[in-house]
C-alpha cells in the first residue's frame, strides 16, 4: 500500500471494464549500460514504480507490463530498440534519454504507429519536425532560451545586453531564443557574437563586449568555454552579470573562481518517487533521481492516453495504431506525479516548468547554486 496514495493513479482504472482484461506493455528505451548508465537506471526505477503503483490501484492484476531495452545512449542502437519494439508490438514508449538518440529513433517509432514520451531530452528542433508521435516532458533549450531573454528583458531593462554562443547547434539555439524573447520586449541586445568551442584566447573578442560597455553578457555553451569567458571578462576588468543555461552544470564551473553572481535557468528540483508503506527506499544516485519522477510521469501519461483512448484490445492488451493515444495526449491535461501536463501542438510541454539559481559563494568556499533563487 502506497503512503498517502497518490489520487490521480486511482482515477486510470475507474472507468475500466471490469472483465479481466489482458496486460498492456510499455516499452523503455533507456542507456542502462555505458557512460549515462546512471540516468538510465533511474529511468528504469522511475518507470518499474509507476507500472507497479498502476497495477497496485488495479487490485494486483498485471494491468501493465514495462519492457526495458538498453539503447546505451547511442543513437544506432536506440533505432534497433526502436525496431526490435515495431517488430513485437509495443505501441507505447518512454525514452529515449539523449536528444540525438530522440532524433534516429523517432522516424522509425512514427513509421510504426508508436507514442513516445521523452522524459528529458532538451534539443528544440527535435519536435519541429511535424511528428505526430514525439511529446517532450523536459523543457527544450529554446525554452531555457526564452526563459533566460524574459529575465534579462525584465533585470536589465534599460540597460545594455550581449549575446554570445560557442557556435555550436546547442549554443546558437539558445542564444537565438534569448535574442528572438528580447526583440518580443522591445530590449533587443546590443551585440551578438560568440567563438569556437575550445578557444582559449578571447582578448578581441572580451574587448569588444567591454567597448559596447555591457551589464549582462548571456552565453549558450557549455562549462569549460563558459569558464574561459568569465575568467577573460574578469581579467579585463569587465564586471558585466553572466547568464547562461544548464549547461554549464560541471565541476568546471563550480571550480570557477570568476562564477559567483552568475544566473542560470534549469529544470526545478524534481519530486521524489512516492514512497511505498513498509519498504525501504530504493538507493538513487543524483544522476538516478534527476530523471525518474520524469520516468513515473511519462508512463502515468501514456496509461492515462490508453485508458481515455480505450486503445487497448482488452483480449490481447495489443494496441494496433498509437494515433489515438497521442491524440488523447494532446488533449489532455493529464494529471501525473509532476502536476498537471499538458502539451502544445508542437509537442513540447506546455508551461514547462524552468527556475532562475545565481551561483553563489557558501561558508565553506564552495560555489553552489541550490536554495539561490533569482528573481524572475
Amino acid at each position: 500500500m502506497i503512503r498517502r496514495l497518490v489520487p490521480f493513479l486511482a482515477l486510470l482504472l475507474a472507468a475500466a471494464p471490469a472483465v479481466a482484461q489482458a496486460p498492456v506493455r510499455i516499452g523503455l528505451s533507456a542507456p542502462l549500460t555505458g557512460p549515462d548508465s546512471a540516468f538510465g537506471q533511474g529511468l528504469r526505477q522511475g518507470a518499474e514504480q509507476a507500472v507497479a503503483d498502476l497495477n497496485r490501484v488495479a487490485g494486483g492484476r498485471p494491468r501493465w507490463v514495462l519492457v526495458p531495452a538498453d539503447d546505451g545512449g547511442d543513437a544506432r542502437q536506440a533505432v534497433a530498440v526502436a525496431k526490435k519494439f515495431a517488430a513485437d508490438g509495443v505501441r507505447l514508449v518512454v525514452g529515449p534519454l539523449e536528444s540525438g538518440a530522440v532524433a534516429a529513433a523517432a522516424p522509425v517509432y512514427e513509421e510504426a504507429g508508436a507514442v513516445m514520451v521523452a522524459p528529458a531530452a532538451s534539443y528544440g528542433p527535435l519536435t519541429g519536425r511535424g511528428l505526430w508521435n514525439l511529446f517532450r516532458l523536459g523543457p527544450s533549450d529554446a525554452q531555457q532560451g526564452r526563459a533566460a531573454g524574459a529575465y534579462l528583458a525584465k533585470a536589465f531593462a534599460g540597460r545594455r545586453v550581449g549575446i554570445l554562443s560557442d557556435r555550436s547547434t546547442f549554443g546558437r539555439g539558445l542564444a537565438d531564443a534569448v535574442a528572438a524573447r528580447l526583440k518580443e520586449a522591445g530590449t533587443p541586445e546590443v551585440m551578438f557574437d560568440g567563438f569556437p568551442r575550445g578557444n582559449r584566447d578571447l582578448a578581441d573578442l572580451v574587448a569588444r563586449l567591454k567597448a559596447a560597455r555591457l551589464d549582462a553578457v548571456y552565453f549558450g555553451g557549455l562549462a569549460p568555454e563558459a569558464v574561459t569567458l568569465l575568467r577573460a571578462m574578469r581579467e579585463a576588468g569587465l564586471g558585466a552579470t553572466l547568464v547562461a543555461s544548464d549547461g554549464i552544470l560541471d565541476p568546471a564551473f563550480a571550480a570557477a573562481a570568476d562564477g559567483e553572481g552568475t544566473v542560470m535557468t534549469l529544470v526545478p528540483d524534481p519530486p521524489r518517487l512516492p514512497e511505498i508503506r513498509g519498504a525501504r527506499p530504493a538507493p538513487r544516485s543524483p544522476e538516478a533521481e534527476s530523471v525518474a519522477a520524469n520516468a513515473y510521469a511519462a508512463v502515468e501519461l501514456l496509461a492515462q492516453a490508453t485508458e481515455r483512448a480505450r486503445a487497448a484490445d482488452p483480449r490481447t492488451g495489443r494496441i494496433a495504431d498509437g494515433h489515438k493515444v497521442a491524440e488523447a495526449v494532446r488533449t489532455g491535461p493529464s494529471r501525473t506525479l509532476l502536476g498537471s501536463v499538458a502539451f502544445d501542438p508542437r509537442g513540447d510541454r506546455a508551461g514547462a516548468p524552468i527556475a532562475l539559481r545565481i551561483w553563489r559563494r557558501t561558508p565553506d568556499g564552495r560555489l553552489d547554486y541550490a536554495g539561490n533563487d533569482a528573481e524572475p
